[in-house]
């Protein structure tokens, strides 16, 4: 147990982050910022939650089907209360040690000086072997901790992906299921697909979007911008490299080490000198947009923080063969646009409604059947308090297919980015959902922020959706162009044969 744990901290500690001085965070209105220190110090989790907690965060984690070793949480009891003894112990024998210092200040005798520079001698060692003992303890603690998951919002249903609950429906009647609607051939006959060539070039789920697909990439883009910009978000266009400790903080595993042999889930970017950070290809922007706040204290009045990002996402492992993997539904590489949120502990649920009617009205702009839905608690990532997927019907698939999601992660990220705020003297308070929650502790003053995320545009899936969903044929069937959108036209550029605006 405590060497697993050991390495999961050892994760943190070899990804240490070595940040800029000072806020880093832009808006409109800048808020007042408190800029901390220049490292980010390691994740700040409620050990006190957690052992007041066990038996809900034992059930929660199994629910979820979370990867958390047997006797990890029984563990963090432990752990916390020999953390607490030692800090007394420490505390006592340091407050000890101050005392002699100051005795050493009126001693005249010069042999009561030395028993007295003896004894502090001694105490010295002490103090240095308590230290020592509380850095492993607290490493071993902090180690079994970062596995338990978020807690789970109690609305959220229990099970395997079948039992997600649709929250609402939108568009028109879904069009029946057909091969001749696979975006791949309608792609390649449109000559606007080539996947052969990604292949030559990169290898397998890598492609090339050509003429009025590399168009509709760009006319999505500014699209689903524009209604982000529309309710408040401040555009952001993010590093695609990250550090790996970044990652880590926001809940993505760079390595997946309970595969065996450990699986490589994040493109690593080696680098000819060994001291410096470990640096990966960002899944998605939600890993950098996380990352702009970390280490920082907003003042409350400034809250909600609302940035929509820019990035491409690389993903290693695109998944095994089949319809789930085929075309440009599970990819390598592709462009997202994501909304991401900084609020009030007291705020989260509904800045999480917020979120969801924006990627509605995204997405009811693009004239295709799409559902919402309540994911179940093994579907939640460990980040997730409560997440919301949208399906697309996608008829070359014969299946609804995942084209955005949304989640509150509550506390979890925030506690590991060290993203907090100054509370408001005279505002109200309420209980928040939190990985805390259970806690009995009073309300601090400068509380860890809740953060959340949704995608606003994953590119591909939403082509595969506009093609499968808006491909016309000739008499003999042959693909001879798509019917778009007519909210896309003004983001288009230049004139198509195959394009038709409804």
């Amino acid at each position: 147990m405590a060497s697993g744990a050991f390495n999961i901290w050892s994760q943190f500690s070899q990804y240490l982050l070595i940040g800029p001085k000072g806020s880093r965070f832009l808006s409109a209105k800048a808020p007042e910022v408190h800029p901390v220190t220049t490292a980010l110090p390691k994740p700040r989790l409620d050990y006190r939650a957690i052992s007041e907690s066990i038996v809900y965060k034992s059930h929660n984690a199994f629910n979820r089907k979370a990867p958390l070793p047997i006797g990890a949480l029984q563990s963090v009891v432990r752990h916390y209360d020999e953390q607490k003894r030692l800090s007394s112990m420490l505390g006592l024998k340091r407050h000890a040690r101050s005392n002699l210092g100051e005795k050493m200040r009126t001693i005249k005798d010069p042999i009561e000086k030395q028993a007295v520079l003896e004894e502090a001698k001694l105490l010295k060692g002490e103090v240095t072997d308590l230290e020592q003992k509380l850095v492993t303890v607290e490493d071993i603690l902090l180690g079994l901790a970062l596995q338990i998951p978020n807690d789970t919002h109690p609305d959220v249903p229990l099970g395997p992906e079948e039992a997600a609950v649709v929250l609402s429906t939108h568009g028109s009647d879904p069009i029946a299921a057909s091969d001749n609607r696979d975006h791949m051939d309608i792609g390649r006959a449109l000559s606007i697909l080539d996947f052969e060539a990604g292949a030559t070039v990169t290898g397998s789920s890598w492609y090339y979007l050509l003429g009025e697909a590399a168009l509709l990439d760009m006319a999505l883009t500014n699209y689903a911008l524009s209604i982000a910009l529309k309710h408040g978000f401040r555009f952001v266009t993010t590093p695609d490299v990250v550090r790996a400790d970044i990652a880590l903080r926001c809940g993505f595993q760079p390595r997946d080490q309970n595969a065996d042999p450990p699986v490589s889930q994040m493109y690593h970017i080696s680098s000819s000198n060994p001291s410096h950070p470990e640096l990966v290809l960002s899944g998605t922007a939600e890993i950098p947009l996380g990352g702009m706040f970390a280490n920082q204290i907003f003042m409350e009045q400034a809250l909600p923080l609302k940035v929509v990002g820019l990035g491409r996402s690389f993903r290693a492992e695109a998944g095994a063969r089949g319809a789930d993997t085929r075309g440009l539904y599970r990819v390598h590489q592709f462009s997202k646009l994501e909304l991401f949120v900084v609020c009030s502990e007291d705020a989260s649920e509904q800045a999480m409604e917020e979120l969801r009617n924006v990627q509605t009205e995204i997405f009811e702009g693009l004239n295709f059947p799409f559902r919402v839905l309540d994911m179940p608690t093994e579907e939640l990532g460990a980040s997730a308090y409560r997440k919301y997927d949208m399906e697309a019907w996608m008829p070359g698939r014969g299946s609804w297919g995942e084209i955005s999601s949304t989640s509150n992660c509550t506390d979890y990220q925030a506690r590991r980015l060290h993203i907090r705020y100054r509370r408001s003297s005279g505002m109200p308070r309420h209980t928040p959902p939190s990985s805390s929650s259970a806690s009995t502790q009073s309300a601090p003053a400068i509380p860890f922020a809740h953060t959340l995320n949704g995608t606003a545009a994953a590119i591909p899936r939403l082509i595969v959706a506009l093609i499968e969903n808006g491909a016309t044929f000739d008499e003999a069937g042959k693909p001879v162009g798509l019917d778009l959108p007519s909210t896309l036209k003004p983001f288009w550029h230049g004139a198509s044969s195959i394009i038709r605006w409804t």
